[in-house]
């Protein structure tokens, strides 16, 4: 989570917002790219039937995104029903370990674009990828 929240704030004008109970948001003019979800009914721990309360919500880039990250075959990456025709992908803080840092930065980096305004994006996309 250090990496996460250091990754996350690292993004220009991104912001962190923590609830009451301690949950982080990770927002871009307000709108979240990053979040963790507080527990719900639709994400239940398979061995003990316990509502989740380490899911982390990262936007995508639409359908076809959300169809690749769900298909790495760890299989870290989940949707739930709640997600269905969202682009977001959900993954446990716990399994945050089998990310390296770079595959951490890129899933931040994907989300953060999701809800960059455009401008922004292709001012820090022109100084930050090998493209540029």
């Amino acid at each position: 989570m250090r990496d996460l929240d250091e990754l996350a704030l690292a993004m220009p004008e991104a912001t962190k917002a923590v609830s009451e109970d301690g949950r982080p948001s990770y927002l871009v003019r307000g709108k979240a790219f990053c979040l963790q979800r507080g527990r719900r009914a639709d994400a239940v721990d398979p061995e003990t039937g316990e509502r989740l309360d380490d899911v982390l919500m990262f936007r995508v880039d639409g359908a076809d995104a959300k169809e690749l990250v769900l298909a790495d075959p760890r299989g870290i990456f989940f949707t739930t029903p709640h997600f269905d025709g969202y682009a977001a992908v959900l993954i446990r803080i716990r399994d945050l370990a089998q990310l390296d840092r770079g595959e951490l930065r890129d899933a931040v980096v994907d989300a953060w674009l999701t809800r960059a305004p455009k401008r922004v994006a292709k001012a820090w996309l022109s100084e930050n990828e090998p493209d540029g």
